[in-house]
């Protein structure tokens, strides 16, 4: 498996759950809870093209294709330590 560099040395997946860097984490979560673009963007004082941006991000990494799918991997991989 490859690994993506971060910032402060540590290596992350390239793919993954554990890909997500913490933004991603934080608007997959959100998303996961059933909540809108508009309202995730509010909710973390972005704009919802950021929002849009970071799940676009997040289902390449996860390799899927809709929010169903999110709801599922997050069920199925999501820790709370991030």
């Amino acid at each position: 498996m490859s690994t993506v560099n971060t910032s402060v040395g540590h290596q992350r997946p390239a793919s993954g759950w554990h890909s997500l860097t913490r933004a991603e984490l934080r608007v997959a979560r959100l998303v996961v809870t059933g909540l809108s673009n508009r309202a995730v963007a509010e909710r973390l004082v972005v704009s919802p093209h950021t929002v849009d941006t970071h799940l676009r991000r997040i289902y390449a990494k996860l390799s899927v294709r809709s929010r169903v799918q999110l709801v599922r991997h997050a069920l199925q991989h999501d820790t709370t330590d991030g």
